[in-house]
C-alpha cells in the first residue's frame, strides 16, 4: 500500500484549524505518512492511492465512547478483531472497550492486553476502559492509578452493565481520579428502583405485557446524586446512555452550575421507542430500556443544543443462545457500530437538527476530548493526524443483519432503509474500510 493518499474533491466539514465549523467547501486532501500534508487543488503524486470523493462529506474519524468487544471471555459473541472490523465499517477510528469482560479489565495488565489486541487487529484504535471497582462488585476501588499509569494510559473508568451504587465508593473514585484527569462513566440505575429483572420502560406497556418495569427515576436519581458528588469533589463524571427527559434536565442544570459533567446518548435511544417491545422481540431489550416519545424528544433536543455532548453506540453483541429467549430472560443489548452514523443522519441531519460539522463534534471531537485522545477528533487540516471518514450523504441502504462485520446478529435496524453511508475510513493515512466492509490486512497492504 502507498504511504500517500489523495482524497479528491471532498466536502470538508467538522471543525477547522481555527476552531470554527467547516462550511462544506470542496478540496483535495493529500495525506503523506499518516498526516494531512496538503489541502486545496492538489496534483496527484505518481505513487498516491487516489479516492474519488466527488459529492462525499469528509469528517474526522468517529470516536465511540461505549463499545462492548466481549474479549476476553465471550469470544462467541465478539472479539477485539471482529469488533474493530465493525467499527471501521461504521466510520470509527477509535473505540473505547468497556471493562465488563471475563476477567474484568480492572488491572493495568488487563488494560494493556486489550490495547495489544487492538493494535494487532489494526483497524481502529482500541482504548481500554478500566473498571471502577474490583470485579465490578461495587465495593472496593480497582487499580485506578496503575491502569492510568500503564501503557494503556486509561482515562475512562466504568462499571458499565452495573451502576456504582455506593455513594461513598463513587466519591472516592472521583477524588482518586482527579490527579490523572480521569473520568467515571456511570451506568445510572438505582437497583432499589430498577432491579436486575426490570426489562422495559415502566408504564402502560410494561403493565399490559406483564413485564417488570424500569422507571425513568431510577436513572435520573443516580444522575442527580453523581453530579452533586462531582461538584463536591471537583471530579469528572460522564453519564452513559442517557435515556430520560429528567436526566437531561439534571445534566442541563449541572452544566449551568459549572459542574464537570458530560453525557452521551445512543442512536437507538434517539430513534427507537418502547412501543417496539409489544411484539416481545428480544432484539429490542436494552439497558436502559427504550423510552416513550417524550423522552426521545428531549434527547434529540439535548443533543442538538449540546446539553448531551456525544453520541455513543453501546454496541452490545450477543450470541444467539443468549438473545433468543423470552423477552424477560434474554440478554440486554443491541448492535450499533455499523449503523450509528446513518441513524444520526436520519434523526438529526435530515430534519435539520444538526449540520455535518455538528455531527463531527458530537461523534468525534467531543468523544475524543472526553476520553483525552489527543490524536482523534482533530480538524481536517495540514499537520493533523489523518484519522478520517468519507460519507455519502445521498446514499440509502437497507440494513442486512447477516452482512454485519460483527460476530453477532442482534441488530435492531435489520430491514430498515437508512440514509447516508460510510464510503471509506482512514486510520493514520491507511484505508481500513470501504463501502461498509473492513479491509483485511492483505487488502490494506495491497
Amino acid at each position: 500500500m502507498s504511504d500517500v493518499l489523495l482524497i479528491r474533491g471532498a466536502e470538508l466539514w467538522g471543525p477547522g484549524p481555527d476552531g470554527m465549523p467547516g462550511t462544506g467547501a470542496r478540496a483535495d486532501v493529500l495525506v503523506r505518512d499518516g498526516v494531512v500534508a496538503e489541502i486545496g487543488a492538489v496534483s496527484a503524486p505518481k505513487d498516491a492511492e487516489v479516492v474519488d470523493a466527488d459529492g462525499l462529506v469528509l469528517l474526522p474519524g468517529l470516536v465511540d465512547l461505549h463499545t462492548h468487544l466481549r474479549e476476553p471471555g465471550r469470544e462467541d459473541a465478539e472479539t477485539v478483531s471482529t469488533g474493530s472490523a465493525a467499527a471501521a465499517a461504521g466510520g470509527f477510528t477509535a473505540v473505547l472497550a468497556m471493562a465488563n469482560t471475563s476477567p474484568v479489565t480492572d488491572t493495568g495488565e488487563a488494560a494493556e492486553r486489550i490495547l495489544d489486541l487492538g493494535t494487532a487487529a489494526g483497524l481502529a484504535d482500541v482504548v481500554p476502559v478500566g473498571a471502577v471497582t474490583k470485579g465490578l462488585a461495587g465495593e472496593e476501588l480497582a487499580e485506578l492509578g496503575l491502569m492510568a499509569r500503564s501503557r494503556a494510559r486509561v482515562r475512562v473508568f466504568s462499571d458499565d452493565g452495573r451502576c456504582v451504587q455506593d455513594a461513598r465508593v463513587m466519591r472516592r473514585a472521583l477524588e482518586y481520579l482527579r490527579p490523572f484527569d480521569g473520568v467515571v462513566s456511570q451506568h445510572a440505575q438505582d437497583a432499589n428502583l430498577a432491579g436486575p429483572q426490570a426489562c422495559c420502560h415502566e408504564g402502560e406497556i410494561s403493565g399490559r405485557l406483564g413485564l417488570p418495569g424500569w422507571p425513568g427515576v431510577a436513572e435520573s436519581s443516580i444522575v442527580a446524586r453523581d453530579v452533586m458528588l462531582a461538584e463536591h469533589t471537583g471530579g469528572r463524571v460522564h453519564v452513559a446512555h442517557v435515556s430520560t427527559a429528567a436526566s437531561v434536565d439534571v445534566i442541563r442544570w449541572a452544566k449551568a452550575r459549572g459542574i464537570r459533567v458530560t453525557a452521551e446518548v445512543t442512536p437507538h435511544h434517539l430513534a427507537l421507542g418502547t412501543e417496539l417491545v409489544t411484539g416481545y422481540d428480544p432484539v429490542y431489550k436494552v439497558n436502559p430500556p427504550l423510552r416513550p416519545s417524550e423522552d426521545r424528544t428531549a434527547l434529540v433536543e439535548a443533543l442538538a443544543d449540546g446539553t448531551i455532548d456525544a453520541v455513543a453506540t453501546d454496541h452490545a453483541p450477543h450470541a444467539r443462545h443468549d438473545k433468543e429467549h423470552a423477552f424477560a430472560d434474554a440478554a440486554f443489548g443491541m448492535l450499533g457500530l455499523e449503523t450509528a452514523l446513518s441513524v444520526v443522519a436520519d434523526v438529526m441531519v435530515q430534519p435539520g437538527r444538526l449540520t455535518w460539522s455538528e455531527v463531527a463534534t458530537r461523534m468525534s471531537v467531543a468523544p475524543a476530548r472526553i476520553a483525552r485522545l489527543a490524536s482523534h477528533g482533530r480538524p481536517v487540516a495540514v499537520g493533523e493526524p489523518a484519522n478520517l471518514v468519507l460519507v455519502d450523504p445521498a446514499a440509502r441502504t437497507t440494513v442486512d443483519a447477516a452482512a454485519s462485520q460483527s460476530l453477532s446478529r442482534n441488530n435492531p435496524w435489520h430491514g430498515r432503509t437508512l440514509p447516508a453511508a460510510v464510503v471509506a475510513t482512514v486510520l493514520r493515512g491507511r484505508v481500513t474500510a470501504r463501502d461498509g466492509r473492513a479491509l483485511t490486512a492483505e487488502e490494506a497492504l495491497a
